[in-house]
């Protein structure tokens, strides 16, 4: 088994939405169940630490930074109809960015071979200079840029199975090929992005990938997709870095959306991606938590995704 690190801090619980989907509670649900399963006493726990602006400015830009701030510091309000801040929601934002930056540190410097970001608000709606879907910054876009700027990483594939299109990551790297987004997620649904003819522009055509699921589909044929796509994805581009938007929002009973998938799906496309990783770039995975809003199945889900992680 492999050394597997957790990021987490309680400020995460401060982000506070109300009666919202995306809520503290899912936090405490996954922690709960793996300090049940013994897995949060087997990892090596992380506390984040908080991004600055000139680190947000590696994707956004500094009007929408500073409009976030000023949002939030006006206290409770929808900043759109799905999207929630409080007045503490733009420091738990910057910790989550942060989380992802210690993560990435962490694994590059070989004191975990991976890494999980226990994080929230989620962020691969986020785009360059807008807020949606829950998302302020875009966590995983930022700890790509994070992984170039800092650690000289010149090839990041990001592996998004979030059950929504990610469309803010797509936005922000679709005319770079030094980022390989690759995205699975229920079609038609929300939002709307990330058709199979979306795959990128300039210097990043190609290195867009899209894989529309429709509802309904049977879980294996979910999963074979997800597997034979990667496949193909590995043949023509080999990374020095990967990074997940974990969304377990596929799994079945999600009260937000659904593709019908079991914990154990969440470990077989985690155990493909470890393998890809073990292959081309000595193993090193950071995955951050986006979707995912059954209280009783996102600590299953986890503890699966750690597992596989974990190489267990």
């Amino acid at each position: 088994m492999s050394y597997v690190g957790i990021v987490y801090s309680e400020i995460y619980l401060l982000h506070d939405t109300g009666a919202h989907p995306e809520c503290a509670v899912r936090l405490e649900a996954a922690r709960g169940h793996l300090v049940k399963t013994g897995q949060w006493e087997t990892a090596r726990v992380f506390e984040p630490r908080a991004a600055v602006v000139e680190d947000l400015l590696m994707v956004h830009s500094s009007e929408y930074v500073f409009r976030i701030e000023r949002l939030c510091g006006e206290g409770r309000q929808h900043l759109d109809p799905d999207t929630v801040v409080c007045e503490r929601s733009y420091d738990v934002a910057r910790a989550a960015v942060g989380g992802v930056f210690v993560a990435v540190d962490q694994v590059m410097l070989r004191e975990v071979d991976r890494a999980f970001c226990l994080v929230r608000p989620p962020g691969h709606h986020a785009c360059a200079d807008r807020a949606m879907g829950f998302c302020l910054f875009n966590n995983v876009a930022l700890g790509a840029r994070y992984a170039q700027e800092r650690h000289g990483c010149t090839r990041i594939l990001i592996v998004d199975f979030d059950v929504h299109h990610g469309n803010g990551t797509q936005a922000i790297f679709y005319d770079d090929d030094s980022v390989f987004y690759y995205s699975t997620h229920r079609a038609p649904f929300w939002p709307g992005t990330g058709a199979a003819e979306e795959t990128g522009t300039g210097a990043g055509g190609g290195f867009t990938r899209n894989v529309p699921m429709p509802y309904g589909l049977d879980r294996g044929a979910v999963v074979s997709l997800f597997v034979k796509t990667l496949d193909e994805i590995a043949a023509g581009f080999e990374p020095e870095f990967i990074l997940i938007s974990a969304g377990f929002d596929a799994s079945a009973g999600d009260p937000i959306a659904g593709l019908g998938l079991e914990p154990t799906d969440f470990y077989e496309m985690t155990r493909v991606v470890v393998e890809l990783a073990r292959t081309a770039c000595a193993g090193r995975v950071v995955s951050v938590l986006e979707g995912g809003y059954d209280l009783a199945a996102i600590g299953p889900c986890v503890s699966e995704h750690l597992r596989a992680l974990a190489g267990d």
